[in-house]
């Protein structure tokens, strides 16, 4: 226990620094955050700096390299395919930025880079033989995919990296809600004896420290640099521990997000009408007239007691 609260105060310190130190640089680059013309409620936030998440990925990454222990393998793979993301993720904030509106790379261009590096993390997860998955609350059931586990790995990190892409649309939402996600997992990983627990408790005080300055109004945004590669980790972390059947349980609220998009669109193609006021679903409740601080700790509160059940149930 001792080695994971170092962990995630050593990364809290880490990213807290950092934050303070890249704030005033990206006002100074002038990086900051272009509001689509639709999302009324936002407007004000143009020309928030953006791509803080460069830090709090910085720090899970210090000190992911100063605690990999035994598990250097999948240690240093979470590391690179989170950085990896997180490159995706600065090319299309970059570009935003470049171009002063709010289109970086193309969607195609995105499933491309996202694509490929997810083969890479299938790949290795065959070729080292964690081709098992952990079916969840069957009391340690696990069932053998073989070479199936290339294309559902491809599918997990594809979904959830835009999962947790889409779900970062209000102050504080995809932070708390992956903050929310990681602990209860860190713990299920810490009761069964995975070498990766420090790494996700490290993320854990890293998203923390970002949060100070990410909750409503925000300071700074994590931008996709933040958020693809966030979705990353989270998909590493369960992938890599043969825990990916997890994902849609304590990852509920980022499911919520990437469904009521993928709803909306197929029923509006169909009918020209909307299921949502707007889409992902956090917009919907914002144009109900909740406020960003309610939304955002409710997505945490509903993924906490999630993550407390599952915790009860393994």
């Amino acid at each position: 226990m001792k080695i994971l609260l170092i962990s995630a105060l050593s990364a809290f310190a880490a990213s807290f620094v950092l934050l303070l130190v890249l704030m005033p640089l990206l006002k100074k680059l002038k990086a900051g955050q272009y509001i689509l013309g639709y999302v009324k409620e936002h407007m004000s936030k143009s020309g928030t700096p953006t791509m803080g998440g460069l830090a709090f990925i910085a720090a899970i990454i210090i000190v992911g390299l100063c605690v990999r222990g035994l598990d250097k393998g999948r240690v240093n793979l979470t590391l690179a395919v989170t950085g990896g993301f997180a490159v995706v993720g600065f090319l299309d904030d970059f570009l935003k930025i470049y171009r002063k509106e709010n289109e970086g790379l193309k969607p195609y261009q995105k499933i491309i880079f996202q694509f490929a590096i997810a083969s890479v993390a299938g790949v290795y997860c065959y070729v080292n033989n964690l081709t098992r998955v952990a079916v969840p609350f069957s009391g340690g059931y696990s069932v053998d995919l073989k070479w199936g586990i290339i294309p559902l790995v491809v599918f997990i990190f594809l979904a959830t990296v835009n999962c947790v892409n889409l779900t970062d649309g209000l102050d504080g939402l995809a932070g708390g809600t992956s903050i929310a996600y990681l602990l209860p997992f860190g713990i299920m990983l810490n009761i069964r004896g995975s070498a990766l627990d420090a790494l996700c408790f490290a993320a854990v005080g890293a998203l923390a420290a970002f949060l100070i300055f990410n909750t409503n109004k925000a300071s700074i945004f994590m931008g996709d640099t933040g958020s693809l590669a966030l979705g990353g980790f989270i998909a590493c972390m369960s992938v890599f521990t043969e825990n990916s059947l997890y994902i849609p349980f304590l990852g509920i609220m980022f499911v919520v997000s990437g469904i009521s998009v993928i709803l909306q669109v197929i029923y509006y193609k169909r009918t020209r009408k909307r299921i949502f006021l707007m889409a992902p679903y956090h917009h919907h409740l914002q144009k109900k007239g909740y406020s960003e601080g309610k939304i955002a700790f409710a997505y945490f509160i509903i993924t906490s007691l999630v993550g407390i059940i599952c915790l009860l149930l393994v």
